[in-house]
């Protein structure tokens, strides 16, 4: 199979987008990612080397995975080939690792396989490579934008180094920026520019940690400024903010994004900091997340992380839920602001959650306890079983209380904190079960 062109020094086609132009070739022109390929780094170290084992390489777009795989391509004497697992099926890739076969028997030579997209690959596809990976017929790189662990065979990712790519800093997009403007061979350096600094800012400030982003921004902020009457053209930031328009964000409502900022917003309220609630809130509904969602997330965490502290939490979840499929959006978004502001502030325990948690433990793997024949139904056996007879009923004593067995080998459960209203739960049943220890 032919070896692709991407990963052959070749002169770059200036008529190829400038993102694709400015591809590094060196670590020199290798901006962010110095926890994983700084300069006394093991992925670094295995590079220069030509060492390289099977990696799998995961993390948000434009953060540099492709990026390293030319880096790679340049410094190794293997064959490096390329595939993408949405169009690539298992014919594809057993003929793949035939050639690698041959190629390793006749010329000594060892190949690289990299698969685009890696998490696109079922099951059979990945257990196709499983055995040539494990035995070094193939190296193995992976890229992609889902977290491996949910999505790639967990024994692909015992035989391989899994590197996760963070969204770029500004420190880093500034870099990318100042070499795209002064490459001549590459860039934009062959052209008279006057970029002010509010434009650099404004475009690195709204890439969200995206460098692909940020060169096709610039690009197009290139093309489409003025010139002047010193031939400069006129980078100004209104220029910059066109050649965006949106800001982009990151979440995709069926991958690790959505996961990962529901959590972030469960967390928030659970952690007593309604601005970061509201912040993660208001994210994702940009984004285009359903609303009816977020509103079930705060009825949970009102019952799981509030309850007893506060049992009105739970009313205004149950609300909001109830007024958002009434009112629609977007004046949902006030609605549900003011639930999760309650959440959050709300004095915070989880003695109900735990106390459930604690039952149905005590139910698999406890006692076996059946219902005291005192508690039974007494409406069809009260006479010939005796069910429900000498049952006593609280209202007929003094406060509603009365001591008598409701179960057998008796546990604490629920075992109510000092927060909110929970502290006079706790009162009350101490109390209770002093005059019940009386009796």
């Amino acid at each position: 199979m032919k070896q692709l062109g991407f990963f052959e020094n070749l002169p770059v086609q200036k008529n190829k987008p400038l993102a694709a132009r400015m591809i590094p070739r060196n670590f020199k022109e290798f901006f962010g990612q110095n926890d994983i390929v700084g300069e006394e780094k093991i992925l670094r170290r295995l590079i220069e080397a030509d060492s390289i084992r099977s990696v799998i390489f995961f993390g948000p777009p434009g953060t540099g995975k492709s990026a390293l795989v030319r880096i790679i391509a340049s410094k190794t004497q293997a064959y490096f080939q390329e595939v993408n697992a949405v169009t690539t099926g298992i014919a594809a890739i057993r003929g793949i690792i035939e050639s690698a076969k041959s190629r390793a028997r006749v010329l000594c030579r060892k190949t690289i396989l990299v698969i685009d997209e890696i998490h696109h690959f079922n099951r059979s596809q990945q257990d196709v490579l499983l055995s040539d990976v494990e035995k070094g017929v193939v190296t193995l790189i992976g890229i992609t934008t889902e977290n491996p662990f949910f999505y790639i065979n967990s024994a692909i990712i015992s035989r391989s180094m899994v590197f996760e790519f963070k969204p770029l800093s500004e420190k880093s997009l500034l870099g990318i920026l100042d070499l795209a403007l002064k490459d001549k061979e590459n860039g934009l350096g062959n052209h008279r520019i006057k970029m002010s600094e509010e434009a650099k800012k404004y475009l690195i400030f709204n890439v969200n940690g995206d460098a692909r982003k940020l060169l096709n921004a610039l690009e197009v902020g290139f093309l489409s400024a003025t010139i002047d009457e010193s031939s400069f053209r006129d980078f100004n930031v209104v220029v910059a903010q066109e050649s965006i328009q949106k800001r982009p964000i990151l979440y995709d409502r069926s991958g690790d994004a959505h996961y990962d900022h529901i959590s972030a917003f469960i967390k928030s309220m659970r952690g007593t900091d309604p601005d970061a609630a509201v912040y993660w809130m208001a994210k994702m509904l940009v984004a285009g997340e359903d609303p009816l969602f977020i509103a079930r997330k705060i009825i949970v965490c009102a019952s799981e992380d509030v309850g007893m502290a506060d049992p009105r939490a739970l009313i205004v979840a149950i609300s909001a839920l109830s007024a958002v499929e009434f009112i629609g959006m977007p004046e949902a978004e006030i609605i549900l602001a003011q639930a999760v502001i309650y959440v959050a502030c709300a004095p915070k325990s989880n003695a109900s959650y735990m106390a459930i948690k604690r039952a149905l433990l005590e139910v698999r793997n406890g006692k076996v306890r059946d219902v005291p024949n005192h508690l039974k139904d007494s409406n069809l056996d009260s006479e010939r079983l005796e069910h429900g007879r000498e049952y006593r009923s609280p209202h007929s004593f003094e406060e509603h209380y009365v001591k008598q067995d409701y179960w057998s080998n008796p546990i604490e459960l629920y075992i109510p904190t000092e927060k909110g209203y929970e502290r006079e739960i706790r009162e009350r049943l101490l109390g209770i079960r002093k005059k019940g220890n009386k009796t």
